[in-house]
């Protein structure tokens, strides 16, 4: 079970505001089934902050074996937020797969 967490989304322009949280919603829904059979209940949250005219976007997801933690910055937010779920779903699956692997070897050994 993933659960997501949007801190900081009155920082985000309210124009952007509707279309950032469906973006969040719906990678929180391709992580909802990536890790549909792991064992701990995992907390997505992503925080957004505004300073000057950048916009800071950070997306953290507590595995078992670490905390991934990924952040990106852009003057358009709606950007920002897209190209840090694709950076952040490849790093999840990465370390996801490598949390496996690791597994599958303390069980054969």
């Amino acid at each position: 079970m993933v659960n997501l967490i949007l801190k900081n989304i009155k920082e985000v322009e309210e124009d952007f505001r509707d279309e950032v949280k469906k973006i969040c919603e719906e990678k929180s829904e391709y992580f909802k089934e990536l890790l549909k059979k792991y064992d701990k209940d995992l907390v997505l949250e992503v925080i957004f902050d505004h300073s000057s005219s950048l916009y800071k976007v950070s997306a953290s997801l507590n595995l078992k074996s670490k905390k991934m933690l990924l952040t990106e910055e852009n003057k358009d937010v709606v950007a920002a937020v897209t190209r840090l779920f694709a950076e952040f779903k490849k790093a999840v699956k990465r370390q996801y797969e490598l949390e496996r692997k690791d597994y599958e070897y303390k069980r054969k050994r």
